[in-house]
């Protein structure tokens, strides 16, 4: 492990909110939100070398079908360890969804977060906490949202207690605990940890969410379209069908990515 991270260990014991402390020594749940990306990976890391214990830790998987990454529940089990992992699959897919809405989501209207991850997520927390007592409905759920990638991001706390889900015996926190990361951190304790990122890092992408993404770059866009043609087409199909696009800038996929769409 190099100096670096060392540094960014040492300070994150020394730093760890107490609740979060005083929940960890009471034997609290931590559930790690994993994506497959490269913040979710170094997450994992970083909790377990900052002393959470793996017979603490759950992994967590919103799984978003067809629309994500191929192999992305293969590279959270090459690189979790020995920690328990589970599945999260909303009630309808992401096409259902912007077929039911005729159009697609947008920055105001996250519905590919709140009901394809989010509730998803927290319902199988739920679960997992009535059918696991000895955790006492004690959670900490982990999430890799870092201040870097975003404004809206730096401005979210850290750690704050959730009254929406401290329910029914629940003491629930949600924890951001790479929030002060930087993407040069996060890359560089995937690697010191001897892990590989996921494969579509190497081909160009700069995020791991959805293939496609509403928030994607030109270059995140280009590259998947490349990667995935049919999984592209059938964006650039319900672009044209519904007459909105998905990207935010609001140009269709085809003009931003300069790739025409097979037939």
């Amino acid at each position: 492990m190099t100096p670096e991270t060392e540094n960014l260990i040492a300070e994150g014991m020394t730093n760890m909110p107490a609740e979060i402390r005083e929940m960890a020594d009471l034997g609290a749940l931590f559930v790690v939100n994993h994506s497959a990306g490269k913040d979710s990976q170094s997450m994992m890391i970083y909790l377990k070398e900052i002393g959470i214990s793996p017979e603490q830790m759950l992994v967590i998987h919103a799984d978003l079908g067809e629309v994500e990454w191929a192999g992305n529940l293969d590279h959270i089990r090459n690189t979790v360890g020995n920690v328990e992992i589970i599945t999260a699959e909303a009630k309808t897919s992401f096409f259902e969804m912007v077929e039911r809405r005729q159009m697609f989501p947008s920055p105001s209207q996250r519905q590919c977060t709140s009901d394809l991850k989010r509730g998803p997520i927290e319902r199988e927390i739920r679960r997992y906490l009535k059918a696991h007592p000895e955790f006492r409905g004690l959670v900490v759920n982990c999430m890799g949202m870092r201040a870097q990638e975003s404004a809206s991001r730096a401005k979210k706390s850290a750690m704050q207690f959730s009254n929406r889900n401290s329910k029914a015996g629940r003491h629930w926190f949600d924890w951001l605990p790479i929030h002060h990361l930087t993407t040069a951190e996060v890359f560089r304790m995937i690697e010191d940890a001897g892990q590989q990122p996921h494969y579509a890092y190497q081909m160009g992408m700069t995020r791991l969410s959805c293939c496609f993404c509403i928030m994607a770059s030109v270059n995140d866009l280009t590259v998947a379209a490349k990667a995935n043609p049919e999984l592209y087409a059938r964006y650039v199909a319900t672009e044209k069908r519904l007459g909105h696009t998905l990207s935010m800038s609001r140009k269709p996929l085809e003009e931003i990515t300069g790739i025409k769409a097979a037939a």
